[in-house]
């Protein structure tokens, strides 16, 4: 199961079990602990009575009441003193624990706030590499479906040279795009035949007029005999191409979608259908899985029928990745979540 990003409140979500950042007698505060408790009703107050607290980087649960999740997996996160007491280990626990949990239970759907990263003092970039890596570990071993509830992509502070190595990346490639697409506009318009004025705009921008521009030398495309010939000439699909570079990667079919942050029954539909056609963002997050460069990538993409556009900040984004040998899906995820953008995968 995918590991997903949501902007959301985390009292409103269907889920097996929601996760609640509580205090450690368990008798409800400020932030996420309040408004589950408030959400949930009185009874979970008499049923977290009963527990008798909980230590900081454990959890316990109750049932979840008048939530719309089955269950509330109660953890207890560090309160940040400058982090030399240990809060990274116990916020690490705090995940570790409810995954525990909830595994013990056999749930399969979790969400997750960011713990400790509210009126603990946890610093917020560092509660969250903590929160994806101890959610892709546990991933990498087991079937849940996890989500991150965040309330808005300001959570995601990348560092100051990332955010702007991908802006500078994202201007210089808009302007690239755009300043290409005006030179093809005005070859097209000196191809064309002209008028005078249209002979003296070619040659403020030094462009040759209609006459003195070399023309391709057409060639004759070569016409299938018979529908049967054309079928026979088809190219790989998508799920061809997939398998193939899973084979020539030595990967296994789950390695590969579970680093690709992709449902495995999603993967069985692509592999058990050779035309299946697969959204964009899950045709990159298995050019991202695979780790392949950027000509793998756009070819991997055309047999989906998408296409790497300078004009799309989210393809400039994977582009960028991709180009300087980042291959890990969280944290492009992370980038593409500052940035507003679709999440790949899942």
């Amino acid at each position: 199961m995918p590991l997903r990003i949501l902007r959301a409140d985390i009292t409103t979500l269907s889920c097996d079990a929601v996760v609640n950042a509580a205090n450690s007698n368990l008798s409800g505060g400020g932030g996420v602990d309040g408004a589950i408790h408030r959400a949930a009703g009185p009874k979970l107050q008499k049923a977290c009575a009963k527990l008798g607290g909980c230590l900081p980087g454990h959890a316990v649960i109750t049932r979840g009441y008048d939530l719309p999740a089955h269950y509330v997996i109660h953890t207890v996160g560090p309160v940040w003193q400058g982090g030399a007491a240990g809060e990274e280990q116990t916020l690490a626990a705090c995940y570790d624990s409810s995954l525990a949990l909830a595994h013990a239970r056999r749930l399969r759907s979790v969400a997750f706030p960011l713990i400790s990263a509210g009126s603990f003092g946890f610093p917020k970039d560092l509660a969250l590499r903590i929160a994806m890596d101890r959610l892709s570990a546990f991933l990498l071993e087991h079937e849940m479906d996890l989500i991150l509830v965040v309330y808005d992509s300001a959570v995601f502070q990348l560092s100051r040279k990332l955010r702007t190595d991908i802006e500078s990346y994202i201007d210089e490639t808009y302007v690239r795009e755009h300043r290409n697409a005006r030179e093809s506009n005005r070859v097209e318009l000196c191809s064309a035949p002209q008028t005078a004025a249209q002979d003296l705009f070619c040659a403020d921008y030094g462009l040759a007029p209609a006459a003195a521009l070399p023309r391709p030398a057409a060639k004759a495309a070569k016409k299938p005999a018979s529908l049967e010939e054309a079928l026979r000439a088809m190219d790989e699909s998508f799920s061809q191409m997939l398998l193939r570079k899973i084979d020539e990667k030595g990967m296994t079919d789950v390695a590969c979608y579970k680093k690709a942050n992709v449902d495995r029954k999603l993967f069985s539909k692509i592999r058990s259908n050779p035309q299946y056609k697969p959204s964009k963002p899950t045709a990159l997050a298995f050019a991202v899985a695979l780790e392949l460069d950027l000509v793998e990538t756009r070819e991997l993409l055309y047999k989906a029928g998408y296409a790497l556009s300078h004009s799309s900040k989210f393809d400039v984004i994977i582009e960028f990745f991709i180009s300087r040998g980042v291959y890990d899906i969280y944290q492009i995820n992370e980038a593409l979540f500052a940035f507003d953008q679709s999440l790949l995968g899942a």
